[in-house]
């Protein structure tokens, strides 16, 4: 059935490819019955002259039958040029179980998957794809004798993959369908299975060049596209197999083999694809990714009975990598990162980059520079056929041209003439002009006007968060600077860190240039909702459903004089319709032009004719002439028809006063127009004006992060100088204190890394009441809680670093339901503002007054611990305003 090979790879994979098996075939002699064809339909001397072509095409067969010569190229040189002489054959012998034809072949030919199923038929049609079908096979054994241990010998085998791959897809698009008729037919041959046999020709070809790659260290993004697109060839070839009538047809192990081998190089790619991902530090991504490579193998896995040992083994080996960088990607994610990780089934599909395709056999398998039979077929006979080829197709460009003018000239009267659109707008079915339904349908969609209250109060609970943010921002800054006055106070000189205020004089500026953006940022909401209040009668009329019901009525007439309304719309309708079936019936006659032209073979008559060659063409063109009758009655009949219809519309109009109804109609239209335009308008300025909250809240909540680090560091201080203060009212030594790493000597606000204390016994001596003391009863904000005094953390120099990015998450408050807010966040929303990002940007077009115009916040000088201080914001779980990182 098919062979394996396997050899040492230069990636992951198991390099265990499949080669096909040739179809077997029973002996026929063809020199006998071609020769006494020849002999009898020409005469003995053209057989005489031709004998040394059957002669070769005898030993073709021969060597065809016998399997003889072991060499895989000699075999496919055989076959190639064996198909060629059965094309010279086809045109000059016809063979078929006709008394006058060659019907003493019948050809025989054994299933290569099943070979107890065999074929047998009067045609050369069967002959012709069962060679193509071993021609694929030989290729695809080529392919497997390279050693694909090398870089070259991998280079060839995948230049024979694609070759086989050629022959398959030559044989799908020229000989399946031609040999599966009948009722003796072998499946191995039919247009599903040599379809999928191309895609895993295409797909070992792939994986030759994926091994290539990896040998010479290409990057990991280059080998997961190459990679991706060879598990894509695998798991077409497997959609093809688990389908009728192949399911049946192949071994378990075929399937099995396809099947492991599809998982294998998605999980490549996964795997190829995290290692780029890793290098980007897209942790989120990264998990997400070998977690769908791992599970692809692990679903694979439970169908892999009867796949190779070295198949397996080389899975097993790709998952063990798999999960190795998987367990350090979570650690890092947790310890470092905390980023969201999103499900697999929501990350979009991995890229994927074909490096081959079929090759193209029409040159290989060209038989027209053949000379085998020349004889038999005179150079007038070719010229006659070009000749009568050129008048039928100059028939059918005529007629096909006539029938097309008269489709388009229907199509201009009947929109001149306002038909059918006026007698729908009377039945209660108007409509609209398509690119103005389109723009309404999307209005609708994205909420409508209704929605708008919706959005404006987005606007207002963004603009409330960041408000209480600045205040909690400002309440955590003045509790601790009013303990450091108190503590001073207290102590006097010996209290010798810098004061709060002239440490916080940066981040007290950036909050006020915050307020400040928030009040303009007010000002343009209510511009907003303003201008929402003063187009609702406007913008109302977007909110019908469907928007048609809004547009006017064609209503009959109050008073009639004769009532013949009734009967001059019947008139009308009862000619549009036969105006339509006149339409149906030239698309009719198109399509049998073609198949007539398509049927039309005149090659044996002309082979056969000893008449004159313009007779038989007189009596086959005038198969035509029926058709082109028909044609030239339906154009006719339409001409009639549009006249009557002119006149009938005329009436129609008269008696429904349809001019004005048009003059109506068309000014609903510019209404809606006018409405979708200032719907879009606001809808846009509602977007600016998130988006900038959702900017300005990141800002402001990586600001809230790095006052709680402030805080948390004077705290720290504070306990570690009152207890210095103690030693000095208790008359104890300084002097090793002043040495230590926890040691001040004035030197705040450079920090240094904390050291083990001193163990040396010191007195018990705790501060009064007033010091201070950690709240206990009480989180403090931002939800930190302050270390054990004995085992506090390293605390972290604040202003001599520069800024690092925001905390890995922040939440938004409460969103209202998805239906009404169905727009994504600003694409910055979910990263630290560029310390260039200039907040003077517009808030959104034609406003006077833009959001923000503060100056450039300067990058803060606090670096953000390695823990999370959780927002008092939870997210919205259906998405809201902004994403989490």
């Amino acid at each position: 059935m098919a062979g394996t090979a396997s050899s040492s790879s230069a990636g992951t994979s198991s390099n265990i490819m499949l080669a096909i098996f040739e179809k077997k075939t029973t002996q026929i002699d063809l020199y006998r019955p071609l020769r006494n064809f020849i002999a009898f339909n020409y005469s003995e001397r053209d057989a005489q002259n031709l004998e040394d072509d059957l002669q070769t095409l005898k030993e073709y067969r021969s060597d065809l039958e016998r399997q003889s010569d072991p060499s895989p190229t000699a075999r496919r040189d055989l076959l190639q040029n064996y198909f060629k002489a059965l094309c010279l054959v086809e045109t000059r012998f016809p063979i078929s179980p006709d008394k006058d034809h060659v019907n003493t072949i019948t050809f025989v030919w054994y299933d290569a998957f099943k070979q107890k199923q065999k074929a047998s038929q009067q045609n050369i049609h069967l002959e012709k794809a069962a060679v193509l079908f071993n021609l694929g096979a030989v290729y695809s054994q080529i392919g497997l004798s390279f050693d694909r241990a090398t870089v070259e010998g991998r280079r060839q085998a995948s230049h024979a993959f694609i070759a086989a791959a050629g022959a398959f897809a030559f044989l799908r698009d020229n000989a399946s369908t031609k040999a599966s008729i009948g009722t003796s037919t072998t499946v191995d041959v039919s247009v599903e299975c040599v379809g999928m046999l191309e895609r895993l020709m295409l797909a070992q070809a792939q994986e030759c060049v994926f091994e290539n790659t990896i040998a010479k260290g290409s990057t990991p993004g280059v080998c997961a596209k190459i990679s991706r697109q060879v598990g894509l060839y695998y798991e077409e070839a497997l959609a093809a197999l688990n389908a009728p009538p192949l399911n049946q047809h192949f071994d378990k192990a075929w399937i099995a083999h396809v099947q492991l081998k599809a998982a294998l190089f998605l999980a490549e790619a996964c795997y190829r694809y995290s290692l780029e991902l890793h290098e980007k530090e897209n942790i989120a991504e990264e998990i997400a990714r070998l977690r769908s490579g791992i599970s692809a193998l692990t679903e694979a896995k439970k169908s892999s009975k009867g796949a190779a040992a070295q198949l397996l083994d080389a899975i097993n080996k790709l998952e063990a990598n798999l999960n190795r960088n998987l367990e350090r990607a979570m650690k890092e994610n947790d310890r470092v990162y905390l980023m969201r990780v999103p499900n697999p089934s929501t990350l979009p599909p991995l890229p994927a980059f074909s490096m081959v395709k079929s090759m193209a056999m029409n040159e290989v398998l060209d038989a027209s520079k053949e000379k085998m039979f020349a004889c038999l077929i005179p150079d007038s006979s070719a010229k006659a056929l070009s000749r009568y080829t050129e008048m039928v197709d100059d028939i059918i460009r005529t007629q096909a041209e006539k029938l097309q003018q008269a489709s388009e000239l229907t199509c201009v009267r009947l929109k001149e003439m306002d038909l059918p659109e006026s007698i729908l707008a009377l039945e209660g079915n108007s409509s609209l002009p398509t690119d103005v339904k389109e723009d309404v349908e999307a209005v609708q969609i994205s909420g409508g006007p209704i929605g708008l209250e919706a959005e404006l109060q987005q606007l207002r609970d963004l603009r409330r968060v960041n408000s209480e943010m600045l205040v909690q921002i400002e309440e955590l800054l003045q509790k601790e600077a009013r303990e450091d006055s108190q503590f001073r106070s207290q102590f006097g000189t010996r209290w010798t860190r810098p004061q709060s205020s002239t440490l916080t004089k940066n981040i007290q500026d950036r909050l006020n240039r915050f307020a400040g953006n928030l009040k303009q940022a007010a000002e343009s909401d209510s511009r907003i909702e303003r201008s929402v209040k003063d187009h609702s009668a406007l913008l109302s009329i977007l909110d019908h459903r469907p928007i048609e019901s809004a547009l006017p009525t064609l209503a009959r007439p109050i008073m009639s004089l004769d009532a013949n309304e009734d009967a001059i719309l019947g008139t009308l309708k009862q000619s549009l319709r036969q105006l339509e079936n006149l339409g149906a019936q030239r698309a009719g006659l198109e399509d049998m032009l073609k198949e007539m032209k398509r049927k039309d073979d005149i090659l044996p008559k002309l082979m056969t004719s000893t008449g004159s060659y313009e007779d038989l063409f007189r009596k086959e063109v005038s198969k035509y002439d029926n058709i082109c009758e028909d044609i030239s009655q339906n154009i006719e009949a339409q001409e009639q028809l549009l006249l009557q219809i002119q006149g009938q519309n005329n009436e129609f109009s008269v008696i429904f006063n349809l001019e004005d109804y048009k003059a109506s109609r068309e000014r609903c239209y510019k209404q809606i127009q006018a409405a979708v335009a200032k719907y879009r308008e606001i809808k846009e300025n509602i977007n600016e004006g998130l988006k900038f909250y959702v900017t300005l809240q990141d800002a402001i909540t990586n600001v809230k992060q790095q006052c709680s680090d402030f805080v948390m560091t004077r705290n720290i201080q504070c306990r570690e100088m009152m207890e210095d203060v103690q030693r000095q009212m208790a008359g104890l030594s300084f002097q090793d204190t002043k040495n230590t790493p926890g040691g001040y000597n004035n030197s705040y606000p450079s920090v240094g890394p904390h050291t083990q204390r001193s163990q040396s016994p010191q007195p018990d001596v705790r501060p009064p009441q007033s010091y201070y003391q950690p709240p206990h009863d009480q989180s403090p904000v931002g939800g930190y809680t302050p270390p054990h005094p004995q085992s506090h953390p390293q605390p972290h120099p604040m202003y001599n670093s520069p800024q690092q990015p925001p905390p890995p998450s922040y939440h938004s408050p409460p969103a209202p339901p998805p239906s009404t807010s169905p727009y994504p966040p600003h694409p910055q929303a979910s990263q630290q503002p560029s310390t260039n990002h200039e907040y003077g940007q517009p808030a959104y077009p034609g406003w006077q007054g833009p959001y923000y115009n503060a100056h450039v916040p300067q990058p803060g000088s606090i670096p953000r611990p390695p823990y999370t201080i959780p927002n008092q914001y939870p997210p919205h779980q259906q998405g809201g305003y902004y994403k989490q990182q």
